[in-house]
C-alpha cells in the first residue's frame, strides 16, 4: 500500500554534504594524527561517492563541500553525473544541505532528492538502492544509524520538501518533521556512518571501499588498537 503519495519507478538525486576534511571527524584526533585523519576523511567520502554514484537509481550526485581536494576527485565519480556545490563559507551541515537540495530540485525537478551523509565508507550500492526501493512509498523518510539515533540518508519524494534537522538526536527529529523511519536491517551498510574509533573497527568487518580500506592498511595499529 502506498502511503503518503508514494511512487514507482523513482529516480533520486542524491546531496552528499563532506565537511572540509582538514575540521572534519575530529573525535577520531585522540586516535589519529592530521594528515591520517584528513586522508581518512577523504577517502571515505570518495567511497561513498562511488556505491552511490554506482546505485541504478540514482542519476546524479549534488556534492557539497569545502574541500578542495574532494571537490576535485567528485567528478571523476563513474555513475551517476555529478554537481559539486561549493561550500565557500560553512554555516552548519543543515545549512549546507539546504544549498545542496536548491541545487537538486533545480538540476532535476522530476527527481526524488535524498540527503547521503559522506562518511559510509563500507556502502555497497545493492544496500542503498533496497533503502531506495523501500522510500517511494512515503512521501518523506530516513534511514537511522546503526544506534538508532542519528540519520545517514534522508529522502523524499518528488515535489516533497525535505525537513534537514541533523546532529544529536536527529532520527527524533526527523521523525517529528514528518520523515518515516525505513525499515532497513540493522546490518545495511547504509547505516554504518563513522564517528569514533569503534565505528572504523565496525567498518573493517563490513570492507571498507578501496581508498578507506588502503588508508587504513597504512595507518595500521594506531587505527586497530582497541
Amino acid at each position: 500500500m502506498v502511503t503518503g503519495g508514494g511512487a514507482s519507478g523513482v529516480r533520486w538525486t542524491l546531496v552528499v554534504p563532506v565537511k572540509d576534511a582538514r575540521l572534519g571527524k575530529t573525535r577520531l584526533a585522540e586516535h589519529l594524527d592530521d594528515p591520517g585523519r584528513i586522508a581518512l576523511v577523504r577517502a571515505m567520502a570518495a567511497d561513498t561517492l562511488a556505491a552511490a554514484g554506482a546505485t541504478a537509481q540514482v542519476d546524479r550526485l549534488v556534492v557539497v563541500t569545502g574541500d578542495p581536494e574532494v571537490a576535485r576527485l567528485a567528478p571523476g565519480t563513474v555513475g551517476a553525473d555529478v554537481d559539486v556545490v561549493a561550500e565557500t563559507h560553512p554555516r552548519g551541515l543543515d545549512a549546507a544541505v539546504r544549498a545542496g537540495l536548491a541545487r537538486a530540485r533545480a538540476l532535476d525537478p522530476g527527481n526524488g532528492v535524498g540527503v547521503l551523509l559522506g562518511d559510509l565508507p563500507a556502502l555497497r550500492p545493492d544496500d542503498l538502492a533496497a533503502a531506495l526501493d523501500a522510500a517511494t512509498v512515503h512521501l518523506r523518510s530516513f534511514v537511522p544509524d546503526t544506534d538508532g539515533t542519528g540519520t545517514t540518508l534522508l529522502l523524499a519524494l518528488p515535489g516533497a520538501d525535505v525537513e534537514p534537522c541533523f546532529g544529536p538526536g536527529s532520527a527524533r527529529a526527523h521523525t517529528d518533521r514528518g520523515h518515516v523511519p525505513l525499515d532497513v536491517p540493522a546490518g545495511s551498510t547504509v547505516r554504518r556512518d563513522v564517528d569514533v574509533r569503534k565505528d572504523l573497527q565496525a567498518v573493517r568487518l563490513l570492507g571498507p571501499g578501496p581508498r578507506t580500506r588502503a588508508v587504513l592498511d597504512e595507518l595500521g595499529p594506531a587505527e586497530q588498537a582497541g
